[in-house]
């Protein structure tokens, strides 16, 4: 029994963690943040009932059959947050089974989550991106495809994928990883203007940018040339 309510509570710290110290200040993303609660809740609270019933394994295995046929059809995900699912369910999983000595279901969870904030942090490859790019003409060769994407994106490719090569419409669909060459975090920010006259910066207001239009002193003269 001890086992059993150690496990709950592993599980209730571990997802908290996993999820809203963890995933959801890197991802932003409230509705999957719902969804991987609920995923691994679900998960603890069926394989409890499993693991206490004389169902056996058959059973076990037509749940985890009918949960592989579900379709993530909502919304496009990334791979980092099919890769939170697993963890989710991971972790529901092995504290529902609450195994002996109780204090394993913990320490595994801990592991589980540390590791993830490990190689999902954003000092682990964040000079290395990727980007689906099309091109407005058809490269053949790779070694022009990779001219023509380090100029475009400024960085230096370090692999290339093409997906689509089109030589009737001269286009090229590539998925390319590179590595930008000016980091981003390196960007200066733009400076603010300073509050104050005018005088004291080089910012002037629209207003003052806008031609303006003398008026003429004293009486308008018009004159006119008649043609003969």
């Amino acid at each position: 029994m001890t086992a059993l309510w150690v496990g709950l509570l592993a599980n209730v710290i571990g997802m908290a963690i996993l999820v809203f110290f963890v995933y959801f200040r890197r991802h932003y993303r409230r509705d999957l943040a719902l969804a991987y609660v609920a995923l691994s809740m679900g998960i603890f609270a069926v394989t409890l009932l499993l693991s206490e019933s004389e169902a056996g394994l058959g059973l076990g295995l037509g749940l985890f059959g009918i949960l592989s046929i579900i379709r993530l059809r909502s919304d496009t995900l990334t791979q980092e947050e099919v890769a939170y699912y697993f963890i989710s369910l991971a972790i529901g999983l092995l504290n529902g089974l609450h195994p002996d000595p109780a204090w394993v279901s913990p320490v595994i969870t801990a592991s589980l989550v540390l590791i993830m904030y490990v190689v999902d942090h954003h000092g682990v490859g964040k000079n290395t991106q990727r980007q689906m790019v099309t091109l407005d003409r058809a490269y053949p060769e790779e070694h022009q495809q990779i001219d023509a994407l380090e100029q475009l994106l400024d960085a230096k490719v370090l692999r290339t994928v093409v997906l689509e090569l089109d030589m009737v419409r001269d286009l090229t669909i590539v998925d390319v990883r590179y590595s930008p060459n000016g980091p981003v975090d390196n960007i200066p920010a733009p400076k603010k203007p300073r509050k104050g006259n005018a005088s004291d910066t080089n910012y002037s207001p629209i207003s003052a940018q806008q031609p303006t239009y003398g008026l003429a002193q004293g009486p308008a003269s018009v004159s006119s040339t008649r043609v003969r």
